[in-house]
């Protein structure tokens, strides 16, 4: 072989890994470890999570937390517009035929991945540090959830906007809405709002606010820390824990200018306006103009409020029932069963017909007019009841959910505090 020939293999094999979905790195600290950093790298796709990506993002945290030269790890997207702006769900929607058996396999391998990665993300051992710039929405808020220090900047965009698709908010939704203050997470979920990093910070899904230009800084910062402090630290002295040496690097950095949080100005009334009764409350609210003025007027007014309104009085009455169900189901739940619940409802959602119709309605027909399986009035009769709650139901024969193992001795939760 030519020196020529090996010049062009090594262009190939380049090349080749540039265009994989997730591509992997290190950047050496001065004291001589390493920082593992994950991209993903599908930005024509906003970074949409596949079940590939699932898979090499799953395989590389677990290679990585048996390597004593990692001492931290960051998560980030390919380009500037987004983190993650979903699941990649085309291949999802193409299962979801009405000849697919429930529980459909496609569903239940997409889903099953995706929320595995999730527990292992929650349970890590070392910093997962996330670089939350642009848009997070659905599997990436999932992401977001599961990362232990988390960075978002003034172009910081998330959502929940399951209720535009006939889905419900998935993606560890369940259990991150419900810690959020004065039942704003409900409303997030009801409605699909668009929030900035600021609301992030206010909603417990970020610590530290940066500028999207400080990236090289961050990383910088990260080197210059002392994680030999961290491997020295035989006696579990938190001050020299990697997660509190982590903190101290990315807090460094911290405190950039963000827009303002419409969480924090509108707590007050969206606290009252999900707290006004039941789900019937609720909804004669969020469908009357004057009872929302009448609420508050100055957030009645606002164009944030008006347009997550209208996303509520276009979106899937299913999603709405299923969202203010499963937020007063998991109060008291872990993440772990959490996820194995959400796994019975995706996988029911993608056997009944509103997430196939909200997906061609959105994304392949785009023709933006889905045509609704049942009302909210349906929903909330006795026979909706009925039809809502069979979502919760193990869809699986003995033995075969794919989570079922975690409720069992093998929890990590309940491994946590013996």
């Amino acid at each position: 072989m030519t020196a020529t020939d090996n010049i062009n293999n090594q262009k190939a094999v380049e090349t080749s890994t540039q265009d994989a979905p997730v591509l992997f790195e290190t950047e050496s600290t001065d004291c001589g470890h390493l920082i593992g950093i994950m991209t993903l790298n599908a930005p024509k796709s906003l970074n949409a999570l596949s079940v590939e990506m699932c898979q090499l993002l799953a395989h590389q945290l677990e290679q990585w937390e048996s390597d004593d030269q990692i001492v931290a790890l960051i998560l980030k997207g390919a380009g500037d517009k987004a983190f993650c702006a979903g699941g990649d769900i085309r291949k999802l929607y193409d299962s979801m035929s009405t000849s697919a058996p429930l529980p459909n396999p496609y569903a239940t391998e997409f889903f099953g991945h995706e929320y595995r990665l999730y527990r292992q993300m929650h349970f890590y051992p070392k910093p997962l540090i996330l670089w939350g710039d642009g848009i997070i929405m659905g599997g990436g808020m999932g992401l977001m959830a599961g990362c232990s220090h988390r960075m978002v900047t003034e172009r910081t965009r998330f959502a929940m906007p399951e209720v535009t698709i006939g889905l419900f908010p998935d993606a560890s939704g369940s259990w991150f809405l419900q810690r959020m203050p004065a039942k704003t997470g409900l409303f997030l979920g009801l409605t699909g709002a668009m929030c900035n990093g600021n609301d992030a910070l206010l909603a417990n899904l970020a610590e530290y606010a940066v500028a999207s230009s400080d990236y090289d800084a961050i990383i910088q910062s990260l080197k210059q820390s002392d994680w030999k402090a961290a491997a020295d630290n035989t006696d579990k002295c938190h001050q020299h824990s990697a997660h509190s040496i982590a903190s101290r690097a990315l807090a460094a950095q911290s405190g950039a200018k963000l827009p303002a949080s419409k969480l924090a100005t509108y707590w007050q009334p969206i606290q009252q306006l999900m707290n006004s009764g039941g789900l019937g409350d609720i909804d004669a609210l969020l469908q009357n103009d004057e009872a929302l003025v009448k609420l508050d007027e100055d957030f009645a007014s606002d164009s944030w409020t008006q347009r997550a309104v209208t996303t509520y009085r276009q979106g899937c009455p299913v999603t709405v029932a299923l969202t203010y169900a499963l937020y007063h189901k998991v109060t008291d739940l872990s993440i772990e069963q959490v996820l194995y619940l959400e796994t019975n409802v995706a996988v029911h959602c993608a056997a009944n017909p509103d997430f196939k119709e909200g997906v061609r309605a959105l994304l392949i027909d785009k023709d933006r007019t889905p045509h609704w399986s049942r009302s909210l009035a349906d929903c909330l009769s006795t026979e909706g009841q009925e039809y809502i709650h069979q979502h919760f139901v193990n869809p699986y024969a003995k033995g075969e959910h794919p989570l079922g193992d975690w409720l069992g001795d093998k929890a990590l939760a309940s491994q946590l505090v013996r």
